[in-house]
């Protein structure tokens, strides 16, 4: 039986690790061609693509920085160069750092929005040239934009921008019968999460209790929601903001 993606073309930026390299996985494991960016870890890429291949998937590593415009076309041109097409496009690329009001600098503001709003345009800017009929731009936004959290207040107005984004351009690339549909996780067991030292803390233990099913989300818990939005059976769906967080709203 095919595969859900087989012979699809799909660009996941910011691979590397966490949800990134999971939706790769998961996108290689139905078949899709998959171009894993990252932005500094080629060892993080490199492995990504390892694992995929030694399952008897297809993927290559691209190094590039979504913010910057010819970096965000070289990505796609990579794809397209690579593998001869484009339908897929994942633009979960994304930094967050936290700051109270009194706290937020112009650099903390312009890093967050240049790779988080800016990063996904360009690079959806360059993809729209290559998407037919059929293509699926899937946004990895936050349920931040939500559930609006004390010191977040750039990080989540970068993700309420990506919402107000998807709506948008669902709208513009309909009539070329191409989608765009956006993931908004919940807290998500990440490298970068543990990194922060959330996994284990008070603030964990604040989202869980919040929770309905009662735990973080997984890398693998997002990734399946984007199989779904890339793939045929989410044909009729676009401009749509799927909040991913095990009910916490």
């Amino acid at each position: 039986m095919a595969k859900k993606l087989a012979g699809k073309v799909a660009v996941v930026t910011g691979a590397s690790k966490g949800i990134g390299a999971e939706i790769a996985r998961h996108l290689a494991a139905e078949e899709a061609l998959v171009v894993v960016n990252y932005a500094s870890s080629k060892e993080g890429a490199d492995k990504v693509v390892a694992d995929i291949t030694a399952k008897g998937g297809k993927a290559v590593a691209v190094k590039g920085d979504v913010s910057k415009k010819a970096d965000a076309e070289a990505i796609i041109d990579a794809a397209v160069k690579n593998y001869g097409r484009l339908d897929v496009l994942v633009n979960n690329s994304g930094v967050y750092e936290f700051a109270p009001i009194e706290q937020i600098t112009e650099e903390h503001f312009h890093r967050q929005f240049n790779i988080n709003v800016l990063g996904l345009l360009l690079i959806t800017q360059a993809a729209a040239k290559h998407l037919k009929e059929g293509g699926s731009v899937i946004n990895i936004g936050s349920g931040v934009s939500r559930v609006t959290p004390p010191n977040t207040a750039v990080y989540t107005a970068t993700k309420g921008a990506v919402d107000a984004i998807t709506g948008v351009l669902a709208k513009e690339l309909g009539p070329k019968k191409i989608r765009v549909n956006s993931i908004n996780p919940g807290l998500v067991d990440t490298e970068g999460v543990r990194t922060l030292g959330v996994i284990g803390s008070e603030m964990e233990a604040g989202f869980v209790a919040q929770t309905p099913l009662g735990r973080a989300g997984r890398p693998g818990d997002i990734a399946s929601v984007a199989v779904f939005l890339a793939s045929d059976d989410a044909g009729w769906l676009t401009g749509e903001t799927l909040l991913a967080a095990g009910g916490m709203r």
